[in-house]
C-alpha cells in the first residue's frame, strides 16, 4: 500500500511516499480502508522531534491519526463492525497509528459510525479535534448550564468544536481569535470574541469559570489564571501546565491542569449524532492529496488555518 512516511526528524521535505506491507488485523481489530486522513498540529510538530516523537521513538514512522474510510477486514471477536461499515476515528493515540496511508488496523472500538450527513474528507477532519474539545468539557470538567467558558485558539480545529460543544452544554462562550473570524464564529455559538493582536483579553474576558487554553505557552497560562474566577479550572491542552502557570492558579485560589486526549468510539457516536441532527458544523479549511502531506504540513504550521486540512487517500 502506499504511505506517507518519514526515515528522519526534520521539516515537510522528510515527509515521502513509500510502499509497505498492509496491516492485517488482529482479533478484536478491524482493517479500514482510509479514504481521507485528517492533519494536526501534533502531526507536524512530532515530524519535527516534538509532539509525541518520544512515544513513537526514532523514525522511521507513518505519521496521522484521524482517518475516515470503509471496514475491509475484521478480525476474530469483532461484533460492533461489519465489513463494509463506513467509519471514522483516532486510533491508538498516542502511539502510532498511521493514518497517513491507504489501509490502517486498530481495535473496532476505538472507530464509530461516520455520520452520514457528511463525506469522509468533512468526517476525517473530527475525531482528534473534537474528541479533544469533548472529553475537555465533559470528562476532565462538567459544564453546566450559564457557565463561563473561555477558548483561546477558537477558529481552530480543536477550538471551533470546543465553542459548539460548550453552546451545546448550556455555557456562555468567549472565544479569542483575529477579527475576521469573528462573523463566523458567532455563527457557531460564540457569545463574545476578543481579538487577541489588539486586545489583552483578561482585561475583557472576567470571572470564567473555565478557560480551555488551545495556545499553551506559559504567558498565554498566566494571563488565562487572571481571568478565572474563584474556584475556576484553566485546561491547558497542547503542553501542559508549567510551574509559573501552576503557582499563579494556586494564588488565585484556581486549578490549572494538563490535558491529553484518548481514543473513545462511544464519544464519537455521540458527535456524529450531533453532527448529523445539524448541532455541530465540521470546517474543512482544505483537502490535499496524500502526496501533499508536506505542503499540508506547511500550511497549518502558519497557525492561521480555520478548521482542519484534511489528506485525501
Amino acid at each position: 500500500m502506499r504511505a506517507v512516511t518519514q526515515q528522519e526528524f526534520g521539516g515537510p521535505e522528510v515527509l515521502r511516499i513509500a510502499e509497505v506491507p498492509i496491516p492485517e488485523p488482529l482479533p478484536t481489530e478491524v482493517r479500514v480502508r482510509v479514504i481521507a486522513a485528517g492533519v494536526n498540529p501534533v502531526d507536524h510538530k512530532t515530524r519535527a522531534g516534538a509532539g509525541m516523537a518520544g512515544v513513537l521513538g526514532e523514525p522511521p514512522f507513518i505519521l496521522g491519526w484521524d482517518v475516515s474510510g470503509v471496514v475491509e477486514k475484521v478480525g476474530f471477536g469483532v461484533h460492533t463492525l461489519a465489513v463494509g461499515d463506513e467509519v471514522y476515528g483516532m486510533p491508538w493515540f498516542p502511539r502510532q497509528a498511521g493514518g497517513y496511508a491507504e489501509f490502517v488496523t486498530a481495535p473496532s472500538r476505538q472507530f464509530a459510525r461516520k455520520p452520514a450527513s457528511i463525506g469522509h474528507a468533512a468526517a476525517a477532519a473530527v475525531p482528534l479535534a473534537a474528541l479533544t474539545a469533548w472529553q475537555a468539557l465533559t470528562a476532565a470538567t462538567t459544564i453546566t448550564a450559564g457557565q463561563r467558558v473561555l477558548v483561546h485558539a477558537a477558529a481552530g480545529g480543536v477550538g471551533h468544536f470546543a465553542v459548539q460543544f460548550a453552546k451545546h452544554l448550556g455555557a456562555r462562550v468567549i472565544g479569542t481569535a483575529r477579527a475576521e473570524k469573528h462573523d463566523w464564529l458567532r455563527s457557531l455559538g460564540a457569545d463574545e470574541l476578543i481579538d487577541y493582536t489588539t486586545t489583552r483579553f483578561e482585561e475583557v474576558a472576567k470571572d470564567v469559570d473555565v478557560v480551555l487554553d488551545l495556545v499553551g505557552d506559559e504567558d498565554t497560562g498566566v494571563r488565562s489564571v487572571a481571568a478565572l474566577a474563584p474556584g475556576g479550572l484553566l485546561i491547558a491542552v497542547p503542553s501542559g501546565v508549567s510551574a509559573a502557570v501552576s503557582q499563579a492558579a494556586e494564588r488565585a485560589g484556581a486549578r490549572a491542569i494538563g490535558f491529553l486526549v484518548e481514543p473513545d468510539g462511544p464519544a464519537l457516536a455521540e458527535i456524529a449524532a450531533l453532527i448529523d441532527a445539524g448541532r455541530v458544523h465540521v470546517e474543512v479549511a482544505g483537502v490535499l492529496p496524500l502526496a501533499e502531506a508536506g505542503e499540508a504540513h506547511r500550511r497549518l504550521a502558519t497557525g492561521r488555518t480555520r478548521g482542519k486540512l484534511v489528506l485525501e487517500i
